[in-house]
């Protein structure tokens, strides 16, 4: 079978290997071996048996120069790894903002399918935390109501790891506030962290404090008796 026929949404997977100079290149930052290689001919889609390609690698490990270098060379920009993460997934999860631009660029696809193994770009912006990477996913159309079965939608997964920023910035692109994963809101996650500044953006937003989660649990029983966050949630019953 020509090897073209099987390139999709994964490497060359008629060539399934170890890692090779290529992988170890693209990870390490070594951008002139790396333009060296491709120059002679090296294959910048193979794929490891966990179907990593070096596009992959070298958004995890922030080496954007590597990413242009793969790109120019004809690497696969939404080749998916065995567990359905695409490199712009590990380019957002590894705040590397430039690569996030270079593979948009190049037409990443923003809102990749998800697994039950994977999460989408904008959710792992927010688990990072990255504001501008955030913002980037978000004005290229990242799905704001995409649903993870881990954390819920990308404000759950903000709210969860207190960054307040990306909620911010989730929010006034439109993300639903009281939207649930097994009835539980951002809110309960704001109440988990016990963020006060985070508990008043959500409901100044519409966020209710009222709403239980699937154990009957209120945001405020997340909090403990007493403490700022159990206060400010009193305030506003």
């Amino acid at each position: 079978m020509d090897s073209s026929a099987v390139r999709s949404c994964f490497g060359e997977i008629g060539f399934w290997s170890e890692r090779t100079p290529v992988h170890e290149a693209a990870s390490l930052g070594q951008v002139e071996k790396l333009q060296l290689l491709v120059d002679n001919g090296a294959s910048v889609n193979s794929a490891t048996v966990d179907n990593m390609t070096p596009l992959h690698d070298a958004c995890i490990q922030d080496h954007p120069e590597c990413v242009r270098v793969l790109l120019t060379a004809g690497a696969q920009v939404d080749v998916r790894s065995i567990h359905g993460s695409t490199p712009l997934c590990h380019a957002c999860a590894a705040g590397s903002v430039e690569s996030v631009r270079l593979l948009l660029e190049h037409g990443a696809s923003v809102n990749p399918s998800l697994t039950a193994l994977t999460a989408s770009p904008l959710h792992e912006a927010c688990i990072r935390g990255d504001q501008e990477c955030v913002k980037l996913v978000i004005s290229k159309g990242a799905h704001l109501e995409a649903f993870d079965i881990h954390f819920g939608t990308p404000l759950h997964a903000a709210c969860a790891k207190a960054h307040l920023e990306c909620a911010l910035q989730l929010l006034n692109a439109g993300a639903r506030v009281n939207a649930a994963k097994f009835h539980e809101t951002a809110l309960h996650h704001a109440a988990r962290v016990g963020l006060i500044d985070l508990i008043e953006l959500l409901v100044e937003f519409g966020g209710d404090v009222n709403v239980r989660d699937n154990m009957g649990h209120k945001p405020i029983n997340y909090t403990t008796p007493g403490s700022p966050s159990h206060i400010c949630l009193e305030c506003y019953e």
